[in-house]
């Protein structure tokens, strides 16, 4: 049976500090209304997000101390922080697919926070529904953590492949079934996923956008917990870990949108993690890579891909202007 040291005024704790959050967001600082985000204000915010993350990694840490030794605060600190920085790297896939779906529908700069807002929620609904089914099969099934690292080379081999491949939206199922499906307006109606007209109920565009977020946020789900899996098998630091990445991705997009294109070798960087890592799960039984050692490789492999996409967008700038 797995176990976690949390208990449950944590979970609720956690929970309270999510939702206290999420209503900061909409209701004070006007997550609800039209508002273009500044790379200033972004920054703040990922600033902010990372922050929150490792503080509360030395929060979990003192506590653990106090009541489980300072052995166990080290190795649940660490799984952790080695949990946060895989979701917070392959949720950045994320973001490449936030740059389409918008590009694809042209939707104003302005009206683009409150939509990611509701991506956030729905994919928190998601994330923590499949954590549990995760946390249970594992339990249930020991082996099934072999199928996930054999899951997570596929789709690692599969990203390496199609890295450049760039999907047409125009194709997609779900986008084709809801149009064959709804009354779609024509035009944006600022912010609203449906509007009445002539007392009929119609979808704006929003509402498709909204769909093709969680459409994509529950594919990225499928490839990030498992790999989690890989580190931890405690729920809670499965749950925490993966919820400050998904917190911080609204922020990080804004942040990083404008740039995308010059973290092109990025994608490469995170399939090598996914293989990287469900090797690691499959060799468990015969070979123990320490957590530590798990992210290094990872922050190593992010860190190498994003200054190797930046030296080659240079030269590449510094071709075009000779």
């Amino acid at each position: 049976m797995i176990e976690s040291f949390a208990t449950g005024p944590m979970w609720a704790g956690f929970i309270a500090f999510v939702i206290a959050m999420l209503a900061l967001d909409l209701f004070v600082l006007g997550g609800n209304k039209a508002h273009r985000v500044s790379v200033k204000e972004a920054g703040s915010w990922v600033a902010a997000w990372v922050s929150m993350a490792f503080t509360f990694a030395a929060l979990l840490w003192w506590y653990l101390d106090g009541t489980a030794g300072r052995e166990v605060a080290n190795s649940k600190a660490l799984e952790f922080i080695t949990g946060y920085l895989i979701e917070q790297s392959l949720s950045v896939d994320n973001m490449f697919v936030f740059v389409m779906i918008f590009t694809y529908f042209a939707v104003p700069p302005e009206l683009q926070r409150r939509v990611l807002l509701y991506g956030v929620l729905g994919a928190i609904v998601m994330r923590a529904a499949m954590i549990l089914a995760g946390v249970w099969l594992v339990q249930e099934f020991s082996w099934i953590l072999y199928v996930f690292g054999a899951f997570l080379i596929v789709t690692g081999i599969k990203m390496l492949i199609f890295a450049d491949h760039q999907p047409d939206l125009e194709k997609n199922p779900l986008l084709r079934w809801l149009r064959g499906h709804m009354r779609i307006t024509p035009v944006f109606h600022r912010e609203k996923f449906f509007v009445r007209i002539d007392g009929v109920r119609w979808a704006t565009p929003m509402f498709l956008v909204l769909m093709m977020i969680e459409a994509s946020d529950l594919v990225f789900a499928v490839d990030s917990i498992p790999a989690i899996f890989a580190v931890t098998t405690d729920p809670f630091i499965v749950f925490t870990s993966n919820i400050f990445a998904i917190m911080g991705l609204r922020a990080l997009y804004f942040l990083l949108a404008d740039m995308a294109g010059r973290f092109h070798l990025l994608k490469y960087g995170l399939a090598l993690v996914l293989v990287f890592i469900g090797g690691k799960m499959l060799a468990a039984p015969w070979f123990h890579l320490p957590v530590q050692w798990s992210l290094a490789v990872v922050g190593s492999v992010i860190l190498i891909s994003v200054l190797l996409s930046l030296k080659l967008t240079e030269r590449k700038r510094d071709h075009a202007t000779t």
